[in-house]
This record gives structure tokens, C-alpha cells and sequence, in this order.
């Protein structure tokens, strides 16, 4: 495709090339900003490399009939509804790595940047969250713990 086709489309399609333009800026805006906050983004075979050398804590911030139904091994069940930084399930892991994992890693990103404005100073989120997890083939157990 030439330019001047690219532009001949964006005059016939003004809507279409606008929203086009618009969703660009916004993922660009997303990634500098995720860039920048401090909070790094992990795929599950990082998330599981945490958990086997690295001390990690694993929040999960789903819903209790969710976690029960199937949660990564050692994860602890802080709901957002009840997320609280000083939580006393968080608090004693403020220097230790903390992974935030909820179904796809949107509500995680919030509940991580609730911990860093609270002085946690290593704090990842599962990229795709939980769907991710399973997506690459990794275990989950079922109840409440």
C-alpha cells in the first residue's frame, strides 16, 4: 500500500482513520505509562521462577468463588472489595516480591499500584493473568487454600 492510497482511504474514512489515530495514542499512552510506574509486567514462566527462587507472594485479588474454583499453589485471596495495603497478609511482604494476579491482569495492575503507593518496593503482576497461567499449561488447585 502506497501513501498516497493510505491517504486517499483516511479521506474517504475519516471516523474509521480518527479512531484508528485515537486507539494508537492510547496504547501508547498505556505502555509508557506501565513503563513508568515501577510495576513490572511477568509471563507465567518468570511469575513461576519468582515463586521457586525468589520468596515471592502471590495476591490474588479474585473473587472467593473464583480462587476456590482454581488459584496457583501458595497464592493468598485478598479481594479487591477488601484490599487493603496493610493488610496483614501484605504488610510483612513489603520487601519480599509480590505478585498480583487476578483473571486477566487488569485489576491486578490497580491493586499493585495501590502497593507501591504504600512503599512496596518489588511488586510484578501476571501479565494475562490467570488465563495466561492456564493458557501455558500450569497447575492450579481448587478450595481456599
Amino acid at each position: 500500500m502506497t501513501l498516497a492510497e493510505l491517504m486517499a482511504f483516511a479521506g474517504r474514512h475519516p471516523y474509521l482513520s480518527l479512531a484508528l489515530g485515537g486507539l494508537t495514542l492510547a496504547i501508547i499512552y498505556n505502555e509508557v505509562a506501565g513503563r513508568l510506574s515501577g510495576i513490572r509486567r511477568l509471563g507465567p514462566a518468570e511469575v513461576t521462577a519468582l515463586i521457586n527462587h525468589g520468596n515471592a507472594l502471590l495476591v490474588d485479588v479474585r473473587g472467593a468463588s473464583d480462587f476456590e474454583k482454581g488459584h496457583i499453589a501458595g497464592s493468598k485471596n485478598v479481594q479487591m472489595t477488601q484490599f487493603d495495603p496493610e493488610n496483614k497478609q501484605l504488610a510483612p511482604a513489603k520487601s519480599l516480591p509480590v505478585v498480583m494476579v487476578c483473571r486477566v491482569g487488569q485489576t491486578a495492575g490497580f491493586a499493585a499500584k495501590r502497593l507501591r503507593k504504600a512503599g512496596f518496593t518489588d511488586v510484578a503482576v501476571l501479565e494475562g493473568g490467570i488465563q495466561a497461567w492456564q493458557a501455558a499449561d500450569l497447575p492450579l488447585v481448587k478450595g481456599k487454600r
